[in-house]
């Protein structure tokens, strides 16, 4: 399945401005759902990972109405076709696993150096 198309345009958390320089004030950044297409519920993306821990990566959860920075647990699941694989996603999200979301743009990106480059993708 492909991934959500969705994005939102995030100002810094509170913190972060806290913490930042005067007259460097951080500037809201894009992020985009890392989800299968028609996901149901929120669209979510993964900001970072402090590793580790249960819980430790940090994730955005938005809707039209807000967005939520929460702590979540990776998903427990593991590629069936390659054990070494874990989902990627957190725990109890909704559409596919990881593996089973394809970003369109990546896989386009990856097709065309692939035929320019042919011997690099060996």
């Amino acid at each position: 399945m492909d991934q959500c198309t969705a994005v939102a345009l995030l100002p810094p958390p509170e913190h972060v401005l806290a913490l930042s320089a005067p007259g460097r004030r951080p500037e809201p950044g894009h992020v985009l759902c890392e989800l299968g297409e028609r996901h149901d519920g929120e669209h979510s993306a993964m900001l970072w990972d402090e590793g580790g821990r249960p819980g430790s990566a940090v994730w955005v959860r938005w809707d039209t109405e807000r967005a939520r920075l929460l702590p979540l647990p990776w998903c427990p699941a593991r590629d069936p076709g390659n054990a070494d694989d874990a989902c990627g996603l957190f725990a109890g999200h909704p559409s596919g696993h990881g593996w089973e979301v394809t970003d369109p743009t990546d896989e386009a990106v990856t097709r065309d150096l692939a035929r320019l480059h042919p011997h690099l993708f060996r």
